[in-house]
């Protein structure tokens, strides 16, 4: 039998985006009386219950504290099922990421985490940007994320609400790297974290440098303010300093990644996407920069 599964979805405006999410949840192979969707409205400048009420699914909620992690703890306190599933308004779930990401968990002992594969789509398919092409092999790399750093982006993670109730909810305070931070509590604790490819879903790529730049400073702000508040004033500042070498190394790996997948075309998409890389590095540098004055 079915297990029950509660669906979270932070969401900020983003209503076309929405929509489209909402659809594909409908649209599951995993029995319906078994699942519904909790949407919470993140303080959006306009009003998405009404669309939300157009899916059977579909439950509508409301968070005033301005946070993702605050919109998704909300929603765990709503949710009927012991079984918690995550993926964000912009993602576009398989049809049977349900099923295949349930069946994960519970295949799984003492799983206290399991993080599906992200697989990031581009605005047209065949003539990707070079942010485009940067953000495809800079973030939401689940396999790694799990292997590496013990966790999974909230973009598609399943686990148990005993979890939460056992290792505490998201931290709100977080912009950023949430989802790292709690995952790594999971994983103290204990639980297993584990990949699943078959639990898939679509992401779009970020088109333009300001849509990168904003998700490389946020990131970065995190990284850095968490550094200052654990590390001898010294120490960050060296560690700090030392981000001003170029990024040869990651650059490189990211264009190899690029050519092995027949992503490269050209010459001249190969110095767009290295001139992004350079781009992001110094701009979020520059940028925290900036804050810390």
């Amino acid at each position: 039998m079915d297990q029950f599964v509660s669906v979270i979805i932070p969401v900020f405006n983003d209503a076309e985006r929405l929509k489209i999410c909402l659809a594909a949840l409908e649209a599951q192979t995993y029995t319906q009386d078994y699942y519904e969707v909790i949407v919470v409205d993140n303080g959006s400048d306009e009003s998405l219950e009404g669309l939300i009420q157009n899916f059977s699914q579909a439950k509508f909620a409301y968070c005033n504290n301005l946070s993702s992690y605050a919109a998704r703890n909300h929603g765990i306190t709503l949710a009927k099922g012991e079984i918690l599933a995550f993926t964000d308004a912009d993602c576009i779930p398989k049809e049977d990421w349900l099923e295949t990401g349930v069946k994960k968990l519970l295949s799984t002992a003492n799983c206290g985490l399991v993080a599906g594969k992200i697989e990031i789509f581009f605005k047209n398919r065949d003539r990707p940007t070079a942010v485009e092409l940067y953000d495809s092999v800079t973030f939401f790399n689940q396999p790694q994320y799990i292997k590496e750093h013990k966790y999974g982006a909230t973009a598609n993670i399943f686990t148990y609400k005993s979890v939460f109730e056992r290792v505490g909810l998201f931290n709100s305070q977080l912009k950023s790297g949430g989802d790292k931070e709690w995952g790594q509590r999971v994983f103290a604790q204990g639980y297993d974290s584990v990949y699943a490819d078959e639990a898939c879903v679509a992401h779009p790529a970020r088109y333009t440098l300001g849509q990168m730049y904003r998700k490389i400073s946020r990131v970065r702000g995190v990284g850095y303010e968490q550094a200052r508040a654990t590390q001898p004033l010294l120490v960050y500042l060296l560690t700090t300093l030392s981000h001003l070498k170029p990024p040869f190394r990651t650059t490189r790996r990211k264009l190899n990644q690029l050519s092995q997948e027949g992503r490269l075309k050209n010459t001249l998409q190969t110095t767009q996407v290295i001139f992004v890389s350079l781009a992001m590095h110094y701009l979020g540098f520059f940028a925290q920069t900036y804050r810390d004055q």
